[in-house]
């Protein structure tokens, strides 16, 4: 599949995403000492909903659209404080009451960043790279990069602050990404083995995931937590049927944070009772 960012731009897949990065990057901003966030594959930063291929596709009305805007139900009060970092960047972009406007992961970790802490944004995509630029153009505390996502991964760590979130989400418009991921993750993990790592990847067929997680348990590496999110049953494996995060050193008690959110996405974001989620360690489950 193609999932360049553009024409999913707010789907139930970057919901999972993004508001688990400002969760972490939330985490982060705990201690005083500065951070940095790499995002590897990071599209434009910043989507017009009402305007260009988001709003060819739509999907944004599944994802964000049922969670945030004039149209959306209010979520339980329970999970307010859970989404309040999401949705703060969300509402950074919009005016008061309205949603046409969208934040991909580079703009959201922008707004939620402290003066202290840099971003480092990667997209190989020219004219993507080229947008990317323009939207972070004369911002000291961001650095835009176009090279291929992979080799970035290696290239960037460790970073200097030795604090940091590495974003991972490629396009998969190539046989064989989730092997790459897996290889990146070892090769990335050689370099900088405390960083929290977010690799996003696309669900179709549960069967080819369940080999990802193998592979990437095969690596021996600590803490490895799973959340993912299916909005049906994948009784077609050619469709986009779910979404899921691989996480490497998450912060403390995200596994219970997640643990809420998952079911309300689930039956907010779902299409019916066959949706449903799932929340596991592959390996270092906590006491």
């Amino acid at each position: 599949m193609n999932y360049r960012h553009a024409y999913h731009a707010g789907n139930f897949g970057d919901v999972l995403k993004h508001a688990t990065l400002a969760l972490v990057i939330e985490h982060l901003k705990q201690k005083p000492a500065p951070f940095r966030v790499i995002d590897t594959h990071a599209g434009v930063g910043l989507y017009e909903l009402d305007n260009g291929p988001a709003e060819k596709t739509e999907e944004w009305r599944q994802g964000i659209g049922r969670l945030y805007g004039p149209d959306a139900k209010p979520p339980p009060k329970e999970l307010v404080p859970l989404l309040a970092p999401y949705f703060a960047a969300v509402t950074a972009e919009n005016a008061p009451g309205e949603l046409r406007r969208y934040p991909g992961s580079p703009r959201l970790a922008r707004t939620l960043m402290r003066q202290q802490d840099r971003l480092i944004v990667n997209e190989l995509h020219p004219q993507d790279g080229l947008a990317l630029k323009e939207l972070f153009a004369r911002d000291a505390q961001t650095k835009v990069l176009q090279l291929d996502g992979w080799i970035a991964l290696k290239s960037l760590l460790p970073p200097k602050e030795r604090r940091g979130v590495i974003l991972v989400d490629p396009p998969y418009e190539q046989p064989g990404e989730l092997a790459r991921l897996a290889k990146g993750l070892r090769e990335a993990t050689s370099r900088f083995p405390t960083g929290i790592y977010l690799l996003w990847y696309p669900i179709k067929d549960p069967r080819v995931i369940e080999t990802f997680h193998k592979a990437v348990t095969a690596l021996n590496l600590q803490k490895l937590l799973v959340a993912e999110l299916m909005i049906r049953r994948p009784r077609d494996v050619t469709r986009l049927n779910g979404t899921g995060l691989l996480m490497l050193n998450p912060p403390y008690r995200l596994d219970g944070m997640l643990a809420a959110l998952l079911p309300f996405f689930a039956s907010r974001l779902g299409e019916g009772p066959d949706a449903s989620h799932r929340l596991i360690w592959l390996t270092g489950e906590p006491d």
